[in-house]
C-alpha cells in the first residue's frame, strides 16, 4: 500500500508542474496585467515602470515563473498586488468559511443522492423513478445563480424569514443561531446544485447492478428486496461514488464561486473572483495551485479508499 501511494505521489509531481506552467502561461498571454488595474492613462511612464520593477513584472516570463516557484517551495505565498495583504493570511481567514459552507452541503447532497438514487433505481419505470427523474432534469437545467436569487427573493425579501447576505448579522458574530440562519439559503442552493447529477449517477449504477447475475441468484435464494439492495447492490453502487467524492475535494478550497458571490459569503470563492476582476495574479496563481493539489489529493484518497473497500484492487496494487 505504501509503495502504491508513493508511486502515485511521484506521478503527481510532473502533472502539478505542468499545471503551474499552463496557468502561468495563460496569465502571461492576457492582453493586460495587474499594473494596468493600478495605473491611470495620464500617469507618467516612469511611475508605471517603477511599479513593474517593484512587482517584478519587468523581468522575462521565465524569470518571473522561476521566482514564483521558488517562493512557493519556501512557503512564501506572496502578497496581493491590489490590497497588499498577505495571500496566506487571506486564504487562512477565508478557507474555514468555505469549508463551513461547502462540507455540510455536499455531505447532505451525497446522502440524499444515495437514498433517492437507490429508491429510483429499484423502482425503474415506476412513479417514484419518474418523479425523481423529472426533478433531476429540472435541477440540472436550472442555473445555480437563478436558484440562489429565487431563494433570496422568496425567503429573505418577500417573506423576510432569513438573512439576506453575509455570514453574520452585525453585532451577533458569536451567535451560532445567527450563523445557522445565514447558512440555510446558500447551503440549500449548493445542495440543489450538487444533487441532480449525483442522483442520476447512483440511479444508473443501481439499475446496472440489478441486471447482474448475482441479484438473480439472491432472489432465487429467497432474499428480500431490501436485503439485496443494502447487502449487495449498495456496496457495488458506492464504489463509483468514492471517485465522485474524491473529485469534489477541490471545492473545499475554491468553494462555490457563484453561490458565495450571490450571498456575499466571505469564502475563498469570493476571494478568487475579486482577484480575477483585479487581475491579482499572485492570488490567482496560489488558488489555482491549491485547487490542483486538492484534485491530485482527491484522486489519491479515492484510490486508497478503493484499495480498502475492494480487496482485489489492494492485492493487484493498481486500479
Amino acid at each position: 500500500m505504501l509503495q502504491y501511494i508513493g508511486k502515485r505521489i511521484l506521478q503527481a509531481i510532473p502533472i502539478l508542474f505542468i499545471i503551474c506552467v499552463v496557468c502561468f502561461a495563460l496569465i502571461q498571454l492576457a492582453p493586460f496585467d495587474a499594473i494596468d488595474m493600478l495605473t491611470r492613462p495620464d500617469m507618467p511612464p516612469e511611475i508605471v515602470q517603477a511599479l513593474k520593477v517593484r512587482y517584478g513584472l519587468d523581468q522575462p516570463a521565465y524569470v518571473q515563473f522561476l521566482s514564483w516557484m521558488h517562493r512557493m517551495f519556501t512557503g512564501d505565498l506572496g502578497y496581493s498586488i491590489v490590497n497588499h495583504q498577505s495571500v496566506a493570511l487571506g486564504l487562512n481567514s477565508r478557507l474555514p468559511n468555505t469549508i463551513l459552507l461547502v462540507l455540510p452541503s455536499y455531505t447532505i447532497a451525497i446522502v440524499l443522492s444515495i437514498v433517492l438514487g437507490l429508491l429510483a433505481g429499484i423502482n425503474q419505470g415506476g412513479k417514484l423513478d419518474w418523479t425523481v427523474d423529472i426533478l433531476c432534469s429540472i435541477g440540472m437545467a436550472t442555473p445555480t445563480f437563478w436558484i440562489g436569487m429565487i431563494l433570496l427573493y422568496i425567503f429573505a425579501y418577500a417573506l423576510n424569514l432569513l438573512p439576506v447576505l453575509g455570514m453574520h448579522t452585525l453585532g451577533q458574530e458569536a451567535s451560532l443561531t445567527d450563523l445557522l440562519r445565514h447558512m440555510i439559503l446558500p447551503c440549500t442552493t449548493l445542495i440543489t446544485a450538487f444533487l441532480p447529477e449525483t442522483v442520476r449517477y447512483v440511479r444508473s449504477a443501481t439499475v446496472s447492478q440489478y441486471q447482474e447475475n448475482y441479484v438473480m441468484v439472491q432472489r432465487a435464494f429467497g432474499s428480500s428486496t431490501l436485503q439485496i439492495l443494502f447487502g449487495h447492490v449498495m456496496k457495488n453502487v458506492l464504489l463509483p461514488i468514492i471517485t465522485l467524492v474524491g473529485m469534489s475535494l477541490p471545492m473545499l478550497v475554491t468553494g462555490a464561486f457563484v453561490t458565495e458571490s450571490i450571498f456575499s459569503w466571505p469564502g475563498v470563492g469570493t476571494y478568487f473572483l475579486t482577484a480575477i476582476k483585479g487581475f491579482d495574479y499572485p492570488v490567482i496563481m496560489v488558488v489555482l495551485l491549491f485547487s490542483s493539489i486538492m484534485v491530485i489529493v482527491g484522486n489519491l484518497l479515492a484510490d486508497i479508499c478503493y484499495c480498502l473497500v475492494d480487496p482485489r484492487i489492494k492485492s493487484g496494487g493498481k486500479l
